[in-house]
Formats: C-alpha cells, sequence, structure tokens
C-alpha cells in the first residue's frame, strides 16, 4: 500500500493535457485557453462620448460659470452609432449621446446636467477640463495587445471581450471523456427490479455527476456482472474514452476481478491500495496512455476517492493548474478519532463565525452511508500519524460545496 500523497503524484506522473479544440466563444465559459488572444484592434474604435451632453472645443467652455454662461449655437444631434460628417467650429455644440464618436473640432464633452438648451442655443453653466467625458480609442483595449494568454480559464468577462475584437471562435483544451462502469451482481440500474439482495446502482449515477461537475464529458458503461468476460466486454467499451473508471470489484473477494482484467487487457498497474479511509482498495493503471481508475464499489469510498484522484487527473487533463478542490483551516467541534496508519477523511459540516471557520462531523463514518456525504461540505483530513483530534484542535479541511463560495450578508 501506498499514501495518499504518493498515489497523487504517481497518478498527475501520467496525465497527459489533451489535444486542443476550436468552439464557439460562448461555449467557452470555465474552459481553458489553448492559444494566446491577441486583439486585432481598438477598443473602442474611435473616441467617443461617455455620457449624453454636448461635444464642444475647450476653447470655447473654459471659463463657464453658472452666473457667467457661455452660449454655444447647436449644429445638431448625433446619436450613437453613427458619424458626424461635419467639423465642428468654434462658437458651435453638438448635441451627442452615449457612445457615439466625437466629431471632428470637439475635444470635450459637457454633460447634460451643467447645460441648458433654448431653440438652436445651449447655455454651458460650468466649464470642464479639456478631453473630460471622452472616451478614448483604444482605451479598454489597444489593437496587438495580448489579453488572455494560453492557460486563462475562461470567466463571463473574457467571453464579452472577445466578443468586442470579433472573435466568434476561440481554441481551448478538449474536455477529458471518462467511461464509468458499475461491477456486481447485487446491482441494478434505477429502473430495474429491486428483487431479494439486489440494490440500486447509485454509484453510476453520482459518478456521473461528479465527472459532469469537473467539466468532464461521462459515459455511461452500464453495470458489468462478476465474471472476467463481462468486465472484459465493458472495459472495452470504454477504450475509446480518455479516462476509465470503474466502481466494485478492487478488493480481496472471491469475484473482485477488475485488478486482474485490467492487466489483461494491457494496462500498467501503478499501485492497488492506499492509505486512507474511506477508499483503501483503488487500483490505478496505464492503458496506453489512458488512465484507469478501480474505484472502491461502497458510495462514499467510491466519492472521496474521486475527490482525492480523479478529479485532479481530469483537471490537469483539461489544462488546467489549479487541480484540487479548496483547503482551508478549521476548528474541530467535537473530538474525531483517527485512524492510525491511514489518512482519514472525515464528511463535515462547515460553518463560519467572526471569520473562523468551524467543522462539525455528519454523523457516522461508515462507507455506506451516502447521506454522510449528502450532508458534508467538506472533508476533514485527518494525518495517518495522529491518533485523532479534539474539540478545538485546527484541522485540514478540503472544501466540497460550491454554496461556500457565497454569502447571505453583504460584507462589502
Amino acid at each position: 500500500m501506498i499514501t495518499v500523497e504518493k498515489a497523487l503524484e504517481t497518478i498527475l506522473a501520467q496525465i497527459r493535457v489533451l489535444g486542443s479544440e476550436r468552439i464557439d466563444i460562448l461555449g467557452s465559459r470555465g474552459r481553458v485557453l489553448a492559444e494566446d488572444i491577441v486583439s486585432g484592434l481598438d477598443v473602442p474604435p474611435h473616441d467617443n462620448s461617455s455620457m449624453d451632453g454636448y461635444a464642444v472645443r475647450h476653447t470655447d467652455i473654459a471659463d463657464a460659470v453658472a452666473d457667467k454662461p457661455v452660449q454655444l449655437k447647436i449644429t445638431g444631434d448625433l446619436p450613437a452609432g453613427y458619424i458626424s460628417r461635419e467639423i465642428l467650429q468654434p462658437g458651435q455644440a453638438l448635441r451627442i449621446m452615449t457612445g457615439a464618436p466625437v466629431p471632428q473640432g470637439a475635444d470635450t464633452v459637457i454633460m447634460q446636467e451643467n447645460t441648458t438648451a433654448q431653440g438652436s442655443t445651449v447655455a454651458i453653466l460650468q466649464g470642464e477640463k479639456a478631453g473630460a467625458n471622452i472616451r478614448r480609442a483604444g482605451e479598454d483595449i489597444k489593437k496587438g495587445a495580448l489579453l488572455f494568454p494560453a492557460g486563462t480559464v475562461v470567466r463571463p468577462a473574457h467571453i464579452g471581450i472577445m466578443a468586442s475584437i470579433k472573435r466568434a471562435m476561440v481554441s481551448v483544451y478538449q474536455r477529458p471523456r471518462v467511461a464509468i462502469l458499475s461491477t456486481g451482481d447485487e446491482l441494478v440500474d434505477i429502473d430495474g427490479k429491486l428483487g431479494p439482495g439486489k440494490i440500486v446502482s447509485s454509484n453510476s449515477y453520482s459518478l456521473m455527476s461528479l465527472v459532469a461537475e469537473a467539466g468532464g464529458t461521462p459515459i455511461m458503461l452500464g453495470i458489468a456482472r462478476d465474471t472476467k468476460d463481462a468486465l472484459r466486454a465493458r472495459l472495452l467499451e470504454g477504450l475509446h474514452a480518455d479516462i476509465i473508471i470503474s466502481s466494485g470489484g478492487v478488493s480481496v473477494g472471491d469475484y473482485d476481478y477488475v485488478k486482474d482484467v485490467l492487466q489483461e487487457l494491457g494496462a500498467d498497474m501503478k499501485f492497488w491500495k492506499v492509505l486512507m479511509r474511506p477508499g483503501q482498495p483503488l487500483a490505478f493503471g496505464v492503458i496506453g496512455d489512458k488512465p484507469a481508475f478501480g474505484l472502491p464499489g461502497n458510495p462514499v469510498s467510491a466519492m472521496v476517492s474521486f475527490e482525492q484522484f480523479v478529479r485532479p487527473a481530469m483537471r490537469k487533463m483539461s489544462g488546467h493548474t489549479k487541480l484540487f478542490r479548496r483547503p482551508i483551516e478549521a476548528v474541530a467541534q467535537q473530538d474525531v478519532p483517527g485512524r492510525p496508519g491511514r489518512k482519514f477523511f472525515v464528511r463535515c459540516r462547515l460553518t463560519q463565525k467572526d471569520g473562523q471557520w468551524f467543522a462539525s462531523t455528519t454523523g457516522e463514518q461508515g462507507s455506506g452511508i451516502l447521506m454522510s456525504m449528502a450532508e458534508a461540505s467538506g472533508l476533514m483530513a485527518i494525518p495517518a500519524d495522529v491518533s485523532g483530534v479534539s474539540a478545538g484542535d485546527r484541522v485540514s479541511v478540503q472544501v466540497l460545496d460550491p454554496e461556500l463560495g457565497y454569502s447571505e450578508t453583504v460584507n462589502y
């Protein structure tokens, strides 16, 4: 058996970043750029007004004050989306809307609130410094500028900027396709009949959801019965994917064939069994260049093992450099016995008060109690070399709940 840390190091050493694909920018949110994004134009493309008001010559209005306004002749209206063909002359003003290009001859915009218009003239009630209320061409983005280097994770603002520079398509790293297989004669699918001794294959659904959440494309291989032939047939179907995951069949029972069948299919098995709880019976190998994970069959063990090993591997494949769930330090709310010799991942609820995180267990920590995982917002990691933690101890917690990125109150 090997440590969690050594297992993770071994796995990530085998993971290659996938190739790229060109997609519509609207589909790129959350994906990793596989190319540098360089602007082919200035944004904005021309000097334009930042508000509704009047385009003027600064020399005409520099000394304007409320009790001695400057009277200018209005030469017309310029809405956004149109260009004035006229050159503004001394003593003139052009009514201009937000976003409209500043006409030739004008160098300042006076906001409408500081003017009074009557007929064909406008009184400027307050002067401005030269260039006021004008957004300059290239003020946001300059032509030729490197905007986002390859490796950037795309967010909505990135998509907006790519649209503004007329980039409709973008190269991103591919999503890993993950084939998921559940094993066991006791399993039936969600719409199958629950006869004596049968249970629903919940792992298929939790793992499919985890893969999708991690940014992959899940491929359901179904359920394989506890025979080598059945396992071989199903696993062969998964070889077209980028990653293969099976759950169950990796322990030491008479019908635990996953490791043997993977080897028969040519897998270079890197390890079997990890010093952790839950999730000790875990096999990892490589078939060609495809990583294959044999996860435990117990529902919690499968999910915890996925979090420690499969998610980081998927994220590396997708081009990410931040591979792991957010770690935080919390204060334990009760005594929690450890598992000396094995790293213990304890399902816990996280709360926060006055900037401090607190962790309390979700109750019974049996590896078959899936409700304890559903109620968990984190995994408290108790090292293998300690006998446990006491109430009040500071502990490291792996955050699972994305809702912990939100707040019920505004603190800014």
